[in-house]
């Protein structure tokens, strides 16, 4: 049985690094992302259709597909990546670094948002990967339409993941607000979607509806 997560792990900070130098590319905040983010999403944009010719129909299509498409890898990343256990000590500090300080510091703004140095590493991973998808049915161009909307959709997620954590939820989107919290504070085990309850239904791990 997975321990819950309570209130009283709200307040404080979690330690990383002693360095204070690595330390200090661990946190980040609403405006660099929006910068960092931002121009890699523009940048993307720009060489896909004006330099690489996309067609805008095409690249629109792509593009919309791929913010679809992170909403499941949003899900999965969660539930597998995240909230994988391991008592080898190397993942167990991989699991800490990644998504366990988290819970137990749910409420450390400086740390909900991905910061821009690790951001950037991993963008350049996961864009190599669909690179080489896409260069496996010969058509890698299309991962300059396909990235920046998958890429915009982590971004958007990851505003998202933030208000509900430090903001008041709007009444359109209170759901979503219930949804996460149910996940840090009673059922860590399920309620995997932030941004899209969608695939909790699809796979079975909506929380018990009285809560």
């Amino acid at each position: 049985m997975k321990p819950k997560i309570t209130t009283e792990h709200n307040k404080g900070q979690a330690t990383i690094f002693k360095n204070p130098f690595l330390e200090s590319l661990t946190k980040t905040n609403l405006t660099q992302n929006v910068i960092v983010y931002g121009i890699i999403v523009i940048l993307f944009i720009y060489h896909a259709i004006f330099n690489i010719d996309i067609p805008v129909s095409k690249f629109l299509i792509l593009f919309i597909s791929a913010l679809f498409f992170w909403t499941l890898a949003e899900y999965f990343l969660h539930r597998y990546l995240f909230h994988w256990m391991s008592n080898n000590p190397i993942l167990k500090r991989f699991h800490f670094i990644m998504h366990g300080s988290h819970h137990l510091y749910p409420r450390d703004a400086e740390r909900i948002l991905m910061p821009p140095v690790p951001g950037v590493i991993l963008a350049s991973l996961l864009f190599t990967i669909f690179y080489f998808f896409f260069n496996l049915f010969g058509i890698p161009d299309l991962t300059w339409a396909f990235f920046p909307g998958f890429f915009l959709g982590y971004i958007l997620y990851s505003f998202l993941h933030l208000a509900t954590h430090i903001n008041k939820p709007p009444k359109k989107f209170k759901y979503l607000w219930k949804h996460h919290s149910i996940h840090h504070y009673k059922y860590p085990d399920k309620a995997f979607g932030v941004s899209t309850t969608i695939w909790d239904r699809v796979f079975g791990t909506m929380p018990p509806q009285k809560t």
